[in-house]
C-alpha cells in the first residue's frame, strides 16, 4: 500500500482541495519538486504553472498562479494566489487575457506594466495549456 499524505491548497477566497494523496508534483521558482509523505520539512516559494496530484493512482492537474508551499512529514500546505481544474477554465476568457497581455508588451508604451504584463501572459499561457 502506498503511503498518503495530507495535502491542503488554499487560495484568497476559499480551500480549493484537501484530501489525503500519494504524491504532489509543483512548480517552485526553482524548478519542480516532487512530494511524498515524509519528504524533508521545507518552505519553498512557488511559480506559476501546474500542480499534478497523485490519489488513488489516478493523476490530476490544476493551474495555480504563485505562492508557497510548506512541506512537513504527514502534511503539504499550498497558499497559492488563485488555482483551477481544467474544467472551471474558460478558454475564451484566456485566450483573451494572453491577447490583451501581449497587445500590452507588443505596444512598448512606457506607461505599460512590463512586469505585471509577464505575469499576465504567464498565467493565461499556463491556463491555456492546461485545458489543450
Amino acid at each position: 500500500m502506498v503511503s498518503k499524505f495530507n495535502l491542503e491548497i488554499v487560495t484568497p477566497d476559499r480551500k480549493f482541495f484537501e484530501e489525503d494523496v500519494e504524491m504532489v508534483i509543483v512548480r517552485s521558482t526553482e524548478g519542480d519538486i516532487g512530494i511524498l509523505k515524509n519528504h524533508t520539512p521545507l518552505v519553498t516559494v512557488l511559480g506559476i504553472g501546474k500542480i499534478k496530484i497523485q490519489r488513488d493512482g489516478d493523476i490530476k492537474q490544476a493551474a495555480i498562479a504563485s505562492g508557497y508551499m510548506e512541506v512537513q512529514k504527514d502534511k503539504t500546505t499550498i497558499i497559492t494566489d488563485a488555482a483551477e481544474w481544467p474544467e472551471d477554465i474558460d478558454i475564451n476568457r484566456a485566450e483573451a487575457a494572453k491577447k490583451r497581455a501581449e497587445d500590452r508588451l507588443n505596444k512598448k508604451d512606457k506607461n505599460t506594466n512590463i512586469t505585471r504584463a509577464e505575469i499576465a501572459l504567464a498565467k493565461a499561457i499556463n491556463r491555456i495549456s492546461l485545458v489543450k
